[in-house]
């Protein structure tokens, strides 16, 4: 027992362990059926959020659908007997009572007691996925409340001050919930961010997996130099040259594609009329936000394209949902000036 001699059973760890201990009482300690069980508790959050999303935007059900349960890495990551599986169905389950409770406010009761349990499971295990979502989700709930403004000046006038009411409740619950944590306190993440991204880095260095976004210093102002690059390798590398194994060739194949529907968005769409379309939809903002925040994280601590690919997983079915509600969204818009424009002619 490591684990629980060396800290006292108070770290990740061993709190997953619990949980496999607890359902191998079920099953014989059988691996195979704790790893279907695991899958299972993924895949329940996994399904809250595609249902939240589908409320959000039916139209595009086929390809929320493609965002939600068949990207590869996201499948096979989100599957095991490991935190990521846990942490995925979590999240899904924050999204959906998030959504429920507080902007539809239905059900809110029992959205509450399903979003506040998908909390606690990511408080005891990845804290830092709670930590992205805060912000951009307070965000959300503020812009909701404007759009419902039915006078347009008045709205106008309202939202900048919504926005940043949002964003610092966001930011104040952050930094409240990892205050006085070792690893995730505003205060050291700069420093805990360094010595775990060159632990990494050196660690996988020789065998050509590592990735280098640039020197850390253990300051913030360190982590926003480089966090452009930190978002770029997150969302569109490993490059095809950069494969090692087929696990990583398949998340280069993700990121090919990744990168092709960005641009084939932005250059069909154009970058000010996206900027429109964004602002207009409240869960894009939201979606977006959180995939830049998390994908600073996730880019700056990872240093190995390994552990980046598991990494990343919780931003997925987020970035890639916005991006089909966006495309969709463009494509309605463009339908009738053509349309007209057909009749016209």
């Amino acid at each position: 027992m490591f684990w629980f001699g060396s800290t006292g059973g108070n770290n990740t760890e061993f709190f997953v362990v619990r949980i496999a201990a607890f359902l191998g009482l079920f099953c014989f300690n059988c691996y195979t059926v704790i790893a279907l069980l695991f899958a299972l508790i993924s895949f329940t959050g996994v399904w809250a959020m595609y249902t939240t999303f589908l409320r959000l935007y039916p139209a595009a059900y086929k390809q929320l659908a493609v965002a939600a349960f068949f990207l590869p890495s996201v499948f096979f990551w989100g599957s095991g007997l490991m935190k990521d599986s846990l942490c995925l169905g979590a999240l899904g389950w924050v999204f959906y009572g998030f959504y429920y409770g507080l902007i539809l406010k239905q059900n809110v009761l029992r959205s509450f007691l399903l979003g506040g349990f998908g909390a606690y499971l990511l408080i005891m295990i990845k804290v830092y996925i709670l930590m992205s979502f805060l912000a951009p989700a307070s965000l959300w709930v503020f812009n909701e409340n404007s759009q419902r403004i039915n006078n347009a000046l008045l709205r106008s006038l309202l939202k900048p001050f919504f926005i940043a009411v949002g964003l610092a409740v966001g930011y104040f619950g952050s930094v409240n919930l990892t205050k006085g944590d070792e690893r995730f306190d505003v205060e050291k993440i700069g420093e805990r961010s360094r010595i775990t991204q060159q632990a990494l880095f050196s660690r996988t260095k020789e065998n050509g997996s590592a990735y280098d976004i640039g020197k850390l210093d253990g300051s913030l102002g360190s982590i926003i130099r480089v966090a452009p690059q930190a978002v770029f390798a997150t969302l569109y590398r490993p490059f095809l040259w950069e494969a090692r194994n087929p696990v990583m060739l398949l998340s280069a194949v993700e990121s090919l594609c990744f990168t092709w529907f960005t641009i084939s968005i932005l250059f069909r769409t154009g970058l000010t009329r996206s900027l429109r379309l964004i602002a207009a939809r409240p869960v894009l903002p939201f979606c977006l936000i959180f995939t830049l925040i998390f994908a600073v994280g996730v880019g700056v601590n990872s240093g190995n394209f390994g552990t980046l690919v598991r990494y990343k997983i919780p931003l997925m079915p987020f970035y890639l949902s916005a991006l089909y509600i966006l495309h969709a969204e463009a494509t309605r818009k463009t339908q009738p000036t053509r349309a007209r424009t057909r009749a016209a002619a």
